[in-house]
C-alpha cells in the first residue's frame, strides 16, 4: 500500500523538481492552459518527451520554489519568469529549438462545444445545407432568426448564419442548437503567450521572423541610424559613405565654379566646356561592353565540338 505524502512533503518534491529544472534547462515556454484537460496535457507531455518537461502548479508556489532557488544560488537570471506567472499557466522547460516546440504544443488541440457562459474565441458561422432534424426542432431556428425550409420532411437552413460573434458568452439556445447539429465550433490547447531565453523575455511572435525579416530589419536600422547622423552632421559608420560622397560633391561643385582645379575635376569642366563628349563617352562604352562580350560568345561557340556523323567514324548506321 502506497504511503500517502503530506503536502509539505509533496512541496518539498515540488521545489526540488523545479530547482532541477532550473539547474538542467535555460530555456522556458510560458504556456495557457485554459480549458485543457488532464488528457489533453497527458498527450502533450508524451509529444514533448525527450528534451522537453512539462510542469504545472499553482504560481504562488512557483513564484516562491524561484525566489528561494534565486536566495540559494545567487543565480537571478530566472526572476523574470515571476512577472509572467498570471493566470492559469504552465512552464515548459526545453533544450530543443523553441520554434519547433511551439509547433508541437500547437499540434495537440482537440475540439470543444459550445457550453452555455464560455466566451467565444472565434466568430461561430452555421453554414446552410440540410440539418437532419426534423420540422419539430424548427423552434431553435426561430429563437436564433436562422431563415429555414422543409424539404423532403427534415430541417434546412437556407444561408450562412453567424451565430455568435468572438468575445460574446455563448447562451443556452446557441449551445443547445449547436449541439443539435453536432457543431464543436471551438479548439483548446496550450497557447504559449511569453518566451523566456537566458534572462530575456519576449513576444511567442519573433520565433516567426525569419533570416530575410532580421536583414530587413536590420537594413532599416542602418538607414535611420544614416539619415539622423547626416541631418545632425555627427559621423558614424553608416553615415560615413555619404558624408565622404557629399563633401567630394561639395569640393567638385567649389572647383566647377572657381579657378582652383585637380585632374578628376578638369576631366568634368571638359564635359561641361563640350556637352557632345558626353554622347562619345557613351557611345564609346557601349562599343566597349559589345566588343567585350563578341569574344565571349566566339569562345563558347568554339568550345563546342562539332558533331561527327557515323559515316565519320567508319560505321554507318545503314551498311
Amino acid at each position: 500500500m502506497a504511503i500517502k505524502r503530506t503536502k509539505a512533503e509533496k512541496k518539498q518534491a515540488y521545489d526540488r523538481k523545479l530547482c532541477s529544472l532550473l539547474d538542467e534547462y535555460t530555456k522556458v515556454l510560458i504556456a495557457l492552459a485554459d480549458n485543457v484537460g488532464s488528457k489533453q496535457l497527458q498527450d502533450i507531455r508524451r509529444g514533448l518527451r525527450g528534451d522537453s518537461v512539462v510542469l504545472m502548479g499553482k504560481n504562488t508556489l512557483i513564484r516562491r520554489c524561484i525566489k528561494a532557488y534565486a536566495d540559494k544560488t545567487g543565480n537571478h537570471t530566472f526572476d523574470p519568469l515571476m512577472d509572467l506567472l498570471v493566470g492559469n499557466v504552465g512552464l515548459i522547460f526545453t533544450k530543443g529549438d523553441l520554434k519547433e516546440v511551439r509547433e508541437e504544443v500547437a499540434k495537440y488541440k482537440v475540439g470543444a462545444p459550445a457550453r452555455v457562459g464560455l466566451v467565444a474565441p472565434v466568430d461561430v458561422v452555421v453554414p446552410p445545407g440540410n440539418t437532419g432534424l426534423d420540422p419539430s426542432q424548427t423552434s431553435f431556428f426561430q429563437v436564433l432568426n436562422i431563415p429555414t425550409k422543409i424539404n423532403k420532411g427534415t430541417v434546412e437552413i437556407i444561408t450562412p448564419v453567424e451565430l455568435i460573434k468572438k468575445g460574446d458568452k455563448v447562451g443556452s439556445s446557441e449551445s443547445a442548437l449547436l449541439a443539435k447539429l453536432g457543431i464543436r465550433p471551438f479548439s483548446y490547447g496550450l497557447q504559449i503567450i511569453n518566451v523566456y531565453e537566458d534572462g530575456s523575455v519576449f513576444s511567442p511572435e519573433v520565433l516567426d521572423l525569419t533570416e530575410d525579416d532580421l536583414v530587413e530589419k536590420f537594413a532599416t536600422g542602418v538607414s535611420m541610424v544614416a539619415s539622423l547622423s547626416l541631418a545632425l552632421s555627427y559621423p558614424t559608420l553608416a553615415a560615413a559613405p555619404h558624408m565622404f560622397i557629399n563633401g567630394y560633391k561639395n569640393v567638385l561643385a567649389v572647383a566647377v565654379e572657381t579657378d582652383y582645379s585637380y585632374p578628376h575635376a578638369d576631366k568634368i569642366k571638359e564635359y561641361l566646356k563640350d556637352p557632345s563628349k558626353f554622347a562619345v563617352a557613351a557611345l564609346a562604352a557601349a562599343a566597349d561592353s559589345g566588343a567585350a562580350s563578341a569574344p565571349k560568345e566566339e569562345e563558347k561557340k568554339a568550345e563546342e565540338p562539332a558533331e561527327e556523323s557515323d559515316d565519320d567514324m567508319g560505321f554507318s548506321l545503314f551498311d
